[in-house]
């Protein structure tokens, strides 16, 4: 069961309090997408890393760009908002955004916003008219690591964990489902979101012991590490 310290409340895990869309901004995110998709300038100012920025104090504004390792909305059950992930050479970060924008993963986006932190994870706070577009495609490779490697050095990036199933399905509705694995190096969590499309019998069907694969976020709620898969197929039998 979910120990005291780490169950959720009635509110979302990741936005403490959901704002009103920004219908207006989207609008104006249509027009730059339209009119500045090709250009690796762009509007916005030059990027940082995004290793340096998820060492800046809360607060600090930034400018990222990144390839987009998380959709737009995928966490929405869990998070109450529609924001996305997005991963350069250096790391990776969670974009917190309320209006859920129409592109997919691989997408090269530039984001300016200002660093944060919800729930002990580095987040990005933007808006609509602070996200554009830039040039070029580019599907993520997660990074293979060892379930007990899933902590900060890895947090924000998209990993990739086998092992076996230590402690089966349980129930974190209305946000999502968890269950545990464990390849010998110590215990992760697999949080699965209800927004994600997972079938929850298929979820319930594992057993103790079974071998999975699992790729997704690599996050951190509490004090809680946990590997966030984004869609079905990434979530594998061996």
């Amino acid at each position: 069961m979910t120990s005291p310290a780490l169950s959720r409340v009635p509110s979302p895990r990741l936005a403490s309090t959901p704002r009103l869309p920004f219908l207006l901004l989207g609008l104006t995110l249509a027009a730059c997408l339209a009119a500045c998709g090709d250009d690796e300038d762009g509007q916005l100012p030059k990027p940082i890393a995004i290793a340096d920025a998820r060492g800046r104090a809360n607060g600090d504004e930034v400018t990222l760009q990144g390839y987009v390792t998380v959709p737009p909305g995928a966490f929405n059950s869990g998070t109450g908002e529609n924001g996305f992930a997005i991963q350069d050479s250096t790391g990776g970060i969670y974009v917190q955004l309320d209006q859920k924008l129409n592109f997919g993963l691989g997408t090269h986006v530039r984001v300016q916003g200002t660093m944060d932190e919800q729930n002990k994870l580095r987040i990005l706070k933007s808006q609509p008219s602070e996200i554009e577009q830039v040039q070029g495609t580019q599907t993520v490779t997660p990074r293979t690591v060892l379930t007990g490697e899933v902590s900060e050095p890895v947090e924000g990036r998209l990993v990739q964990v086998t092992g076996n199933v230590t402690r089966t399905f349980q129930d974190d509705s209305p946000y999502g489902y968890e269950l545990y694995i464990n390849d010998g190096s110590g215990e992760v969590q697999i949080y699965v979101y209800l927004t994600t499309g997972f079938d929850r019998a298929t979820l319930e069907a594992l057993t103790a012991g079974q071998r999975i694969t699992v790729v997704g976020f690599a996050a951190q709620y509490e004090s809680q590490y946990e590997v966030i898969p984004r869609q079905p197929s990434d979530l594998t039998l061996n």
